[in-house]
């Protein structure tokens, strides 16, 4: 099966994804990990503010098959956290890459952005796994 992964974003190995938007940076889940998820039936998120630490968990995403760490694939503070994603879990698995986004985040060192896969690599790593 072909996975869309748009090229012009940044993944961790962990499945994460970032958009960078200017200043600050749009972070959420592969289709690649949603589609291995199933049914999301609850996301955990931390509030504005939150500082967050490259590779550490910053919630969860629980599908009816697991509860799975989401980890922070840059370190930042959190500028704002998908009010509608909390409310509809669901809008994770209907566009993981526009209105299934998870925070936006403020990096603390853009410089990380150059350690993750680009959009072409990342498809090649989850399509040969």
């Amino acid at each position: 099966m072909a996975l869309s992964i748009p090229d012009d974003l940044r993944f961790a190995d962990s499945h994460e994804f970032v958009r960078s938007e200017g200043e600050l940076v749009r972070i959420g889940i592969s289709s690649f990990a949603v589609d291995q998820l199933g049914d999301i039936v609850f996301v955990e998120l931390p509030e504005a503010g939150s500082a967050l630490e490259r590779g550490a968990s910053f919630g969860t995403v629980e599908s009816v098959k697991a509860v799975e760490e989401v980890y922070a694939p840059i370190s930042g503070t959190v500028e704002a956290r998908n009010e509608a994603v909390l409310a509809s879990p669901e809008e994770l698995q209907n566009d993981p890459y526009g209105e299934g986004w998870l925070l936006v985040v403020r990096p603390s060192d853009p410089a990380q952005l150059g350690d993750l896969l680009d959009g072409p690599s990342y498809r090649a790593k989850v399509e040969g796994a």
